[in-house]
């Protein structure tokens, strides 16, 4: 498996995380550029079924990484388990995404084989032979180009959207998937994990959804967030918000979306009233569609806005309310 790039993802409860698919893309074009093979790993109890779904897109090899112990998931146990797959495969480059859980263990497994991760990455591009990721700095104001210096394997984490996950090629004919068993000892895991944690009821992880709608200072007041939830509720999306909104009260902290809140990357994203400081611009940039609502015509938010619409959002959203609720009834 020397020199070949490994696209390990994830899975929480049976389900692959999306973001997976965006990490897959990355190693598909990562492939395409550098002539490396492609494989994939899927690290858990019971996952060949999972291995299979992923060996469906163009990859050369899926591995079905076994343990009881790597389930339920805790950050000792993946670490010690991936240790063990990677050191008898020897990647060049593994990749994940930069997911909480990736966040969790990533350091720790890195730092057990010698090695460095280069995280949260938006892309990457080549000088000469040598590859070069890029990463933002001071929230989004620069973008680096790093480079690795030591032996691989080389670790780096994609930020969620910065590759699209509809964009990743499929097979016709499955690659091949090998079970893996690894061994993970009885006194390697420290911690005894609970059920996962929501805050509330209502708590949702805004980087699965694939509609948002979210509200800035030109909201004004608190009430009138509903006028963007009914949006919300109409076309089937989630309703989220700049920090200014967040840090007020008028919103919960996870439906904050920015450098200090959630990157997400939905099909649809509609900004009302969101000027477009850098720290919002960071975490949901890699929006497919960006639609803009703002009455000032110099708003940042405007530069990358797929359609901008110049305007009191209170007079333009309710209609567009009326709108959708119209044509979900005609359809």
């Amino acid at each position: 498996m020397a020199d070949t790039i490994l696209v390990v993802v994830e899975q929480r409860e049976g389900k692959l995380n999306r973001v997976s698919w965006e990490t897959l893309t990355a190693g598909q074009a990562l492939a395409a550029e550098t002539g490396l093979p492609l494989e994939a790993a899927v690290a858990g109890s019971g996952v060949e079924k999972l291995a299979k779904e992923v060996a469906g897109k163009k990859v050369g090899k899926v591995y079905s990484i076994e343990s009881t112990g790597l389930e339920p998931y805790t950050p000792d146990a993946f670490a010690a388990g991936l240790k063990q797959f990677l050191e008898s495969r020897q990647p060049k480059l593994v990749l994940m995404p930069h997911t909480y859980q990736v966040r969790d263990f990533v350091p720790k497994l890195a730092t057990a084989m010698g090695r460095t991760v280069i995280s949260d990455c938006i892309g990457y591009k080549k000088d000469g032979e040598k590859l070069l990721f890029t990463r933002q700095m001071f929230q989004g104001k620069f973008a680096a180009d790093v480079s690795f210096t030591g032996d691989p394997p080389w670790f780096v984490t994609f930020q969620n959207g910065a590759f699209r996950g509809d964009k990743v090629e499929a097979t016709a004919s499955a690659a091949p998937v090998e079970t893996v068993n690894v061994e993970i000892a009885e006194n390697t895991i420290r911690n005894k994990p609970h059920e996962v944690f929501k805050e509330a009821k209502q708590a949702v992880d805004l980087t699965q959804a694939e509609i948002i709608v979210a509200v800035g200072r030109g909201i004004k007041e608190q009430k009138n967030i509903e006028i963007a939830k009914q949006l919300a509720e109409a076309l089937g999306g989630e309703i989220a918000a700049s920090r200014p909104i967040c840090d007020s009260g008028w919103l919960p902290m996870d439906r904050q979306i920015g450098s200090s809140g959630q990157t997400v990357a939905p099909k649809l994203y509609l900004a009302l009233g969101i000027s477009g400081a850098i720290q919002h611009i960071v975490g949901m940039k890699g929006a497919r569609t960006i639609i803009a609502v703002n009455k000032d015509s110099e708003a940042p938010i405007f530069e990358i806005a797929d359609y901008a619409i110049v305007g009191n959002l209170f007079e333009i959203v309710p209609p567009l309310i009326g709108e959708v609720k119209k044509a979900k009834a005609g359809s």
